[in-house]
């Protein structure tokens, strides 16, 4: 099955701007193959307030994802030491 991926408009805006940018080609490379193909196989889930979130991890930085049927939404995608607050801040309430 193939996913469709989404992303969440700050992560075009603000994320993957100030990103280094091999570290930006690795995040892209990884986010396409993996995330399109078998987010649950890539991904690893997160706890606390990010339940049902999975995260992708590339070098330091991470991709704070949900799968949603046939879509993969991209909730941020940040280093490893900033990405879980922004994630959730991001997060929809529930």
């Amino acid at each position: 099955m193939a996913y469709v991926l989404r992303y969440h408009p700050k992560v075009v805006e603000d994320d993957l701007p100030n990103i280094p940018a091999n570290m930006r080609e690795r995040l892209s490379r990884s986010i396409k193959t993996r995330l399109t193909s078998a987010p649950e196989r890539y991904g690893a889930p997160l706890r606390g307030s990010l339940r049902g979130y999975w995260k992708l991890r590339v070098g330091d930085y991470r991709a704070v994802f949900r799968v949603v049927g046939s879509e993969v939404w991209i909730l941020a995608v940040l280093h490893r030491s900033k990405v879980y607050d922004t994630a959730a801040r991001r997060a929809p309430a529930t």
